[in-house]
């Protein structure tokens, strides 16, 4: 099956060649990917790839980036955090029955990651939610990647944390 999922990192100062950029990539593997490298130090792939699940389809494409560029560093995984803008263009209805599912929903609707004037969910979260209401059709695999995408950005922020405090703060969420 296939899955779309996008990688962004952050470049080392000596990897900002486009052109051995994507000839690095594509010898490693990632000549299922669109290439974008038009923010200065930053490197997006748009990743089509095909994989027995979403978790071998992103671990393999973390693993041919890694082989191409290894002093890249990960920003994030998407589709993962998101508004409510994006969740509707996912699933094919307009943001403001986004809005009005949230509002008509306030205790079973996923909390935000973060809550301001433009609030953040994670697509995975609302994702189930959805699915669990049983009236939206998913399209096949975006929430198994919402899900993996999910799992490797909160690892990668959770190396940031000393264990200690990694601890402490488990106990008390």
């Amino acid at each position: 099956m296939e899955y779309i999922f996008t990688l962004k990192y952050q470049l080392a100062d000596d990897d900002r060649d486009p052109d051995g950029l994507v000839e690095r990539l594509g010898e490693a593997g990632c000549d299922d990917a669109l290439i974008g490298i038009g923010q200065p130090g930053r490197l997006a792939l748009e990743f089509t790839r095909e994989a027995d699940n979403a978790d071998a389809a992103v671990r393999s494409a973390l693993v041919d980036v890694r082989r191409a560029v290894p002093a890249a560093r990960l920003i994030e995984v998407a589709p993962d955090l998101v508004g409510l803008t994006d969740v509707a263009d996912i699933i094919g209805v307009s943001r403001q029955n986004m809005r009005k599912l949230m509002l008509s929903h306030p205790g079973s609707f996923p909390a935000p990651v973060h809550e301001g004037s433009a609030s953040i969910w994670h697509l995975a979260d609302v994702l189930t939610w959805l699915q669990a209401k049983g009236s939206y059709p998913l399209g096949k695999g975006v929430l198994d990647v919402a899900r993996i995408a999910l799992q490797v950005n909160v690892a990668k922020e959770g190396r940031r944390l000393p264990r200690s405090a990694y601890n402490e703060l488990e106990a008390l969420v």
